[in-house]
């Protein structure tokens, strides 16, 4: 349920990765609070995507996408994308709003 938790959040998070810091912070808490998560829970969801080798070895290549707006994908990026859908299939997440959560780590 933690992966579940911890991907959702990270695809909302990508989503305002464009906005000020200010708006950033107000939407964070909002969503935090739309999905009734505690700060607890949200220590919860933070641990258990930083213990993922496989998504924490394709921050490298995350980047080198994110930079190229898309056109480098990397080997670990696509298995850590991969992985994320095997684990939450659910997500409506793209690519690219993985990648960034995969930054945010």
């Amino acid at each position: 349920m933690n992966v579940i938790k911890t991907l959702s959040l990270a695809a909302l998070m990508a989503l305002t990765g464009t906005v000020s810091a200010t708006s950033f912070v107000v939407t964070t808490d909002a969503v935090v609070g739309a999905v009734g998560a505690t700060s607890e829970a949200s220590s919860d969801v933070s641990s258990s995507f930083t213990d993922d080798k496989i998504v924490l070895a394709a921050r490298d290549d995350a980047a080198a996408f994110v930079a190229s707006q898309g056109d480098i994908r990397g080997v670990r990026l696509e298995a850590a994308l991969q992985h994320i859908r095997q684990q939450v299939p659910t997500l409506q997440g793209d690519d690219m709003q993985l990648a960034t959560a995969i930054l945010s780590l």
